[in-house]
């Protein structure tokens, strides 16, 4: 049966055999018949076809370009690579090379003080007195005009004219770390401030002024401090010589224009700024509490005891106490003693005393201060008639304010009562104002109007001898100045 179903499912297979391959006849027939027809004439189709394969074959050869171009590109691009890497290793190589040799360079360069200061010390002469000396200067100077008139007209001293107020010659020499030298000279003019008539005050405008009395017409030199000084510590300096007093150059270190004006005490001739005796000042608690004492003979700088000239029998008292904080200072001072005037053979009745206070503000813009001082019997040391003893009171007031380290603007009024006591209504008014200039730090310049107005007296300043003619009992003088003021230091 198996055998019988093979037989024919053979035969059926071989049927279908042969009826696909006369199929397949019949179909390559007539696929002949076709290509000889189509080639005969190139159906619609053909030609469509054709035009795709010519444009796929364009398509292909612009890829082709365009992969042949990406890769001349990348290979360029690599070669570059390639040269920048190259080039960097090379830059590398360089740098390492000139870090060595910095190195190197600096290694030297360590040398080199060790080198100088061995070669210094071989050219540096031996040494001498003048290692440890220092020379300077300061020179206060002014052009200016000045009018000063009372009710009988101008006095001489008006009118134009150059003025050396002070010319400072400084040596300081240090011995050790403890003790030093100072030598200070100044000078002034030898002439006659008084009028020809003799008289202290301004007189009615009379001939020759005030300050063409006959006389020997010179400039002198003299000392104005000459200290030595031992310095044990912050807390305790010694000075032992002419020195600065306690009060006046400590002020002139706050109000900052001493080379335009006095302060109150040394314009007004209330105190000295230096005097022969002793010192002794100091600072404490970092330079919170600072404190200067001075026994003097009290005849002021210009007049030292010369063998039996300008002896005194007694000393004078100056002192002052600080506090400094935060740019705030106060400060509280005195004066106690016979000014110089306790001599032989002379009676004294009173002893001059001063009360001075003082506080302040500074920083890098402002400054300001205010200045009070109360004085008994400072010209009346030899008076015996008490009813014409005086007492003075007064004060000032100063401010400056910097626009620019170089650029400042600055003023001051200050308000005296000379003879509280036996002359009440008679009364100092002063103010200045100006603007000041620092090209550079040894120069100052400033462009400056001064007004003292003395009324019902006469009252002798720095700037002269201010008020009411000789005679009067009432008025009014007045001093005006305008000018260029200078400092130079060296």
């Amino acid at each position: 049966m198996r055998t019988r179903t093979a037989l024919v499912a053979g035969a059926a297979l071989g049927a279908f055999v042969m009826s696909g391959v006369t199929a397949q006849a019949d179909v390559t027939t007539h696929k002949k018949a076709h290509h000889r027809a189509a080639v005969a004439a190139p159906s619609k189709e053909t030609v469509e076809l054709k035009q795709e394969v010519e444009d796929l074959k364009a398509q292909l050869q612009t890829l082709a370009t365009r992969l042949d171009a990406q890769s001349q590109a990348q290979q360029q691009t690599q070669a570059q690579a390639q040269a920048a890497q190259s080039q960097a290793q090379t830059a590398q190589a360089t740098a390492q090379a000139a870090q060595t040799q910095v190195q190197a360079d600096a290694s030297k360069i360590l040398t080199i003080p060790a080198q100088v200061e061995t070669a210094t010390k071989k050219a540096a002469p031996k040494p001498g007195w003048w290692n440890e000396t220092k020379v300077g200067g300061t020179m206060y100077a002014d052009v200016s005009t000045i009018s000063n008139r009372n009710d009988a007209g101008k006095t001489a001293q008006s009118g134009v004219n150059y003025d050396i107020k002070r010319m400072y010659l400084v040596v300081d020499h240090k011995f050790n770390d403890t003790y030093s030298f100072n030598l200070t000279t100044d000078f002034t003019f030898d002439s006659n401030t008084a009028s020809p008539s003799g008289a202290s005050a301004p007189t009615a405008n009379e001939a020759g002024g005030a300050n063409t009395a006959s006389g020997i017409k010179a400039t002198q030199l003299y000392l104005k401090k000459a200290y030595l000084q031992a310095h044990y510590s912050d807390a305790f300096n010694v000075r032992l010589g002419a020195a600065d007093l306690p009060w006046i150059p400590f002020v002139e270190g706050i109000y900052g224009y001493r080379y335009v004006e006095q302060t109150l005490i040394d314009r007004t001739k209330f105190g000295t700024s230096a005097d022969w005796g002793v010192n002794i000042n100091g600072s404490l608690f970092d330079k919170f509490l600072n404190y200067s004492v001075s026994v003097i003979d009290g005849e002021g700088y210009k007049q030292p005891a010369l063998g039996t000239v300008n002896r005194t029998n007694a000393i004078d008292v100056e002192g002052r106490a600080n506090i400094a904080y935060k740019g705030f200072i106060v400060a509280v001072g005195g004066y106690d003693g016979k000014l110089g005037k306790d001599v032989q053979n002379v009676l004294t009745y009173n002893t001059a005393e001063r009360f001075d206070a003082l506080v302040s503000y500074t920083d890098k813009h402002v400054r300001v201060g205010f200045e009070y001082l109360w004085a008994k019997y400072w010209g009346d040391v030899t008076q015996s008639n008490a009813a014409k003893t005086n007492s003075t009171d007064g004060y000032s007031v100063f401010a400056s304010y910097n626009f620019t380290p170089k650029l400042a603007l600055f003023g001051k009024y200050e308000w005296v009562k000379p003879k509280a006591t036996t002359v009440a209504n008679e009364n100092d008014n002063y103010f200045n104002i100006g603007v000041s200039y620092k090209p550079i730090g040894p120069l100052d310049f400033a462009l400056v109007y001064k007004r003292d107005s003395v009324v019902n007296g006469s009252f002798s300043t720095a700037n002269g001898v201010i008020g009411i003619p000789t005679g009067a009992t009432a008025g009014k003088g007045t001093y005006d100045e305008v000018g260029l003021f200078t400092q130079v230091k060296f």
